[in-house]
């Protein structure tokens, strides 16, 4: 059985993971975009998005290091999309168009029901409405020998640290301070849930931290 791990979260240096008021227009909250300019032009981006070429470095390692090894992934209802509440019909398929970047499956977290999603490239959206325990377990068993990723957001991410999880986590410690956002670390106490800082790099644009279950500072 694989590791369940968070990768490539962009946090503010005032700890926020994501900015205020998402919308169709701000999927990352205003701002948002702000923290994720370690990744966004690193050659593992580029080729997310259809494109050539991009950094290699600190930063390109890292951002690979966060897509990779992965056999499924658990999303945030936010990471979905806008959309609050019941679903109003089946056209919204999350923000990535035909061809989303996980190309497995990826379970959902949300209160409402809704049908499998199989999109281009392997990715199908399966939603899950009894928690994040029922969806690591259907993840685990998707993922198979290969890790599950926690991609997040915030409070998705919150949840699985509090209940311990997680086995580790990268952090890009972006140089930007928000004010207002998505609050990562609110109310968790991490060195008593067993977390350690385990590695730390830092390029231009980010400070990479890696914090683990059981590591050592």
């Amino acid at each position: 059985m694989g590791r369940v791990r968070a990768g490539g979260f962009s946090v503010s240096l005032d700890g926020f993971g994501a900015g205020p008021e998402q919308s169709l227009q701000d999927p990352l909250g205003k701002r948002g975009p702000e923290l994720f300019r370690w990744f966004f032009g690193t050659r593992t981006f580029r080729a997310m998005t259809g494109q050539g070429g991009g950094s290699e470095g600190v930063d390109e390692t890292f951002a690979h290091r966060s897509m990779d090894g992965f056999g499924a992934f658990i999303l945030g209802r936010n990471m979905f999309g806008p959309i609050r509440g019941e679903w109003p019909d089946d056209e919204w398929k999350g923000w990535w168009g035909d061809d989303p970047p996980y190309h497995a499956p990826t379970f959902v977290l949300t209160h409402h029901a809704r049908a499998p999603i199989a999109m281009q490239g392997g990715t199908t959206f399966h939603f899950v409405t009894d928690g994040i325990h029922a969806a690591l377990e259907r993840a685990r068993e998707a993922a198979g020998e290969r890790d599950v990723k926690i991609g997040g957001g915030a409070s998705t991410v919150r949840q699985y640290l509090r209940a311990g999880l997680i086995d580790e986590l990268h952090l890009a410690l972006s140089p930007v301070l928000l004010g207002r956002g998505e609050a990562l670390f609110e109310g968790l106490d991490l060195p008593a849930l067993g977390y350690r800082v385990t590695e730390t790099t830092a390029s231009e644009l980010a400070t990479h931290v890696v914090i683990a279950r059981g590591g050592s500072e």
